[in-house]
């Protein structure tokens, strides 16, 4: 079973190029509160997002699975970990920081609250669209760079801002690497300027036994940027995963 969770401000449609990528795998993309049209939760957190996921898990019948995440979605799968680890065959953490936000992002975040309280998901698109994406991707596919605002622009403003207060309360993971004790999958555009690759590089160093990879000419949404790569990466790794 494997269990993928999608970024910020985007919902689960993220994972459409690896619905089919991993043979004798059951994939499962739930979309996180607020997204897709679902609803809100009455006190969204990072732990919040976890437990309810854990929680469709079980409607699911599913007690144990590997956990991956792009961005939010590594932050969710950290708390995963923090609450059921026993639940945890393995991660996969794709451009995820593990630190918590600093001051500056704090101030960037509380801007774009305020953006899309007053304007909306399209304001949140046009500033997330060129940080997401890499500089090859902007050049050279278009047609995804749409599809990408289409996507932001498909989520609602409530469910957007509920995100980044999550974002912003989200606890400091960075304690909880050294005591990761699955296999451990860390993976990163090279032209990443969210998560840069010298940052992912450290945390996954930080992680025992980690293994980390480096997805050429993709920036944070590395699955869609460089499809091929990145499923073959994850492909390697699951075939080490004991059930």
């Amino acid at each position: 079973m494997l269990v993928l969770v999608h970024a910020f401000p985007i919902g689960a449609r993220l994972w459409e190029p690896q619905r089919d990528a991993f043979p004798g795998w059951r994939l499962v993309a739930p979309a996180l509160p607020g997204f897709d049209g679902s609803e809100l939760l009455d006190r969204p957190s990072i732990d919040s997002y976890a437990l309810h996921l854990l929680r469709q898990l079980d409607e699911l019948r599913i007690a144990r699975a590997v956990f991956g995440g792009v961005s939010m979605g590594g932050h969710v799968v950290f708390a995963v970990l923090r609450q059921a680890a026993h639940r945890v065959a393995g991660i996969i953490l794709a451009s995820t920081r593990s630190a918590a936000d600093s001051a500056e992002a704090l101030a960037s975040r509380r801007r774009m609250l305020q953006a899309v309280e007053e304007s909306g998901p399209a304001a949140v698109a046009t500033e997330m669209v060129s940080r997401l994406l890499g500089k090859t991707t902007q050049e050279r596919r278009p047609e995804l760079v749409l599809r990408v605002r289409q996507m932001i622009q498909g989520q609602t403003a409530q469910g957007i801002a509920a995100a980044i207060e999550v974002l912003m309360s989200r606890p400091d993971s960075t304690p909880l690497l050294a005591s990761i004790r699955v296999p451990a999958l860390v993976v990163v555009g090279d032209e990443d300027a969210l998560t840069p690759p010298p940052e992912m590089t450290r945390m996954a160093a930080a992680i025992p036994g980690a293994t980390f990879a480096r997805i050429e000419g993709a920036g944070h949404l590395a699955n869609l940027e460089n499809t091929p790569a990145f499923n073959q990466v994850v492909r390697v790794f699951l075939e080490q995963i004991r059930m």
